[in-house]
């Protein structure tokens, strides 16, 4: 399987309504953390999620999560565009 692209190395902080939303996978979408349709030809779908209020997410900017569409603090691993600081700093709870 090819690696998703990682358009940032660290979470999109968002907020959101009570409603649907597809999350990019493959980290080509020009709207960000949203999937717009980038991915077609490839391998990669969007992750259709629901949200169950309305307030900020923190959803995943690196596209290696393994609990997409939501960050896992895995960005603090990747390199070299790993955070200088501990955790993020966004607020997600990864430090």
């Amino acid at each position: 399987m090819t690696k998703p692209k990682c358009p940032q190395n660290a979470p999109y902080g968002v907020e959101l309504e009570n409603k649907s939303y597809y999350w990019c996978s493959c980290g080509e979408s020009k709207n960000q953390p949203f999937c717009d349709g980038s991915h077609k030809g490839s391998e990669f779908t969007p992750v259709k999620f629901e949200t169950e209020e309305s307030k900020k997410y923190y959803l995943c900017g690196c596209k290696q999560t393994s609990t997409p569409p939501y960050c896992d603090g895995t960005h603090k691993n990747n390199t070299p565009q790993a955070p200088t600081k501990s955790g993020c700093g966004c607020g997600c709870g990864c430090s």
